[in-house]
């Protein structure tokens, strides 16, 4: 299936500052793509070039074969997130509006847009007490404006409560199971296991990894309680835990896929459910990710090619 997008050899340079250095990668459709790096790693730079905002000091991003700005229609094709910022006085289904006319688009799909985030009810409330979980909810309404296929959204996750975090996992995985595509960069690594199926990790201005989610390791969870059966029913209903994902090692012993742990003490300490055991076991994404990240010779090489990805013995050189 052919990438919607498309990091070619990426470079921008600011007088002596490195931003990125060689980037390459590929974002598939249908997917989620997580983009990750500490602060300082390119990743915002990358993005901004990627939605035409700056422009590289060599290589290219394309989206859907061609530059953004090169886009017939971008708004129909891209929806982006980089800063969740509104006028202040404004309300939400102003700020909407006010961005849907360039679009064409009507009143009938700003309203659409406010209820498939959740603000319908907020709709009319000046945009400036919003909280910081609200305004990226309106941002997000805003990049949905055009009915794109392709979102790109810098740290999505940021201010939003976890019943707003699970609501955008949900959300992300319905928009993949439709065919469309996301790319985001987000420092909630448990969250990302959850939510994406490939990941990039940038560090330096360089990759360091380009993977799979289920080429990761993602470790485990352990529970060990006198109530499974009961914990294990309510964790059945629970959305975005799959089929299959509850293993049971003993009568009082299950295993469930990393980033489940909070999820299981939420539900024991509501239903009174009581924890002899609850542990999280094995590699998982967060661990590559400061293996990768912390390196201190990543540093002492500047120039050179973006180092092998290494966990448990086992090198796997960084797709490029």
């Amino acid at each position: 299936m052919r990438a919607i997008v498309s990091v070619e050899h990426l470079t921008k340079h600011y007088r002596r500052v490195r931003a990125v250095t060689d980037v390459s990668f590929t974002v598939r459709r249908g997917c989620v793509t997580g983009f990750l790096g500490p602060n300082g790693s390119g990743k915002t730079t990358t993005l901004r070039i990627l939605l035409g905002l700056i422009s590289p000091t060599s290589g290219r991003a394309l989206v859907d074969g061609v530059e953004y700005r090169r886009l017939a229609d971008p708004a129909r094709v891209v929806g982006a997130v980089l800063d969740p910022a509104a006028y202040p006085a404004r309300t939400g289904h102003d700020h909407l509006r006010a961005l849907a006319l360039p679009l064409g688009v009507g009143r009938r799909r700003v309203d659409e847009v406010l209820e498939l985030v959740g603000l319908a009810e907020a709709g009319d409330r000046p945009c400036g007490p919003y909280s910081l979980g609200m305004k990226q909810r309106l941002a997000l309404a805003g990049a949905l404006l055009g009915d794109p296929e392709l979102l790109v959204l810098d740290e999505p996750a940021n201010g939003l409560d976890p019943e707003g975090i699970r609501w955008l996992r949900d959300f992300l995985r319905d928009w993949a199971a439709e065919g469309r595509t996301a790319l985001l960069s987000s420092h909630v690594l448990a969250e990302v296991t959850q939510t994406v199926d490939h990941v990039v990790i940038i560090d330096r201005g360089r990759v360091a990894l380009d993977a799979p989610i289920s080429e990761i390791g993602q470790g485990s969870v352990t529970v060990r309680s006198p109530g499974a059966a009961m914990l294990a029913d309510l964790l059945a209903a629970e959305p975005g835990l799959g089929d299959g994902a509850i293993i049971w090692l003993a009568d009082d012993e299950l295993r469930l896929p990393h980033g489940w742990a909070e999820r299981v003490g939420r539900l024991a300490a509501h239903y009174q459910i009581p924890l002899v055991e609850l542990h999280t076991t094995g590699p998982d994404l967060e661990g590559v990710f400061f293996d990768l990240t912390s390196d201190p010779d990543r540093a002492a090489l500047p120039d050179g090619p973006a180092r092998a990805a290494t966990r448990g013995g086992q090198t796997r050189p960084a797709h490029r």
